[in-house]
């Protein structure tokens, strides 16, 4: 399939902003019957640009805040405890999906994002990608590993500021889905973006 527009998308794979961004660009497509548009989701490693790895205790409490008022509907599996310790294997298994079409790269993103958060699987696990990656029969090689260096690169040379920060043919969006805060007590408050209704429309016009 020859598709007419693509969304580009900056993220690390354990970011939960990122998976309610995509989930919601998903469902838009779902309802508006776009299935012209497709997800280009490249790698923005946290723990690269941030020096060291999540802590999977701040990814839970984003997850507590996110479920409290955004997507109660996600999240239904994560497990801090098997939060993964490094990104970049399932970098590397995007990539090598991206390699044999969108459709394929957009399909493992997504799946990768669910193992984690909705299935609670370790996705820095051999035995995790491999079952991710079977039924799409797609290996990984060492233009793949050394993708996520590249990908970073052309990040920062778009402009990128965090995950997920979005491109489409309009200009870009740094977490559009989302409204992030602390209140005065210092707790975690996520509300939904006021403008995200037009920022969908804008990725599927």
């Amino acid at each position: 399939m020859v598709h007419g527009r693509v969304v580009t998308v900056y993220a690390d794979v354990v970011c939960p902003f990122t998976h309610v961004g995509l989930r919601r660009l998903v469902e838009h497509r779902r309802r508006t019957g776009r299935e012209d548009v497709r997800l280009h989701v490249r790698a923005w490693p946290l723990e690269i640009v941030n020096g060291r790895p999540l802590d999977p205790a701040l990814v839970a409490e984003e997850i507590e805040a996110l479920r409290a008022r955004v997507a109660s509907d996600l999240f239904v599996g994560f497990d801090p405890a098997r939060f993964p310790s490094t990104s970049a294997p399932a970098f590397a298994l995007a990539a090598a999906a991206y390699r044999r079409d969108l459709t394929t790269g957009e399909q493992v993103s997504l799946a990768l994002r669910d193992a984690l958060f909705e299935d609670g699987e370790d996705i820095a696990d051999p035995s995790v990608l491999d079952a991710i990656a079977a039924p799409f029969e797609i290996h990984v090689e060492d233009v793949d590993v050394a993708s996520v260096e590249r990908d970073r690169a052309d990040g920062l040379a778009r402009g990128v500021i965090g995950s997920p920060h979005f491109f489409t043919a309009d200009g870009s969006a740094f977490c559009p889905s989302l409204e992030i805060a602390r209140d005065e007590r210092g707790a975690l408050r996520i509300e939904t973006a006021t403008g995200v209704e037009d920022f969908l429309t804008a990725c599927f016009a």
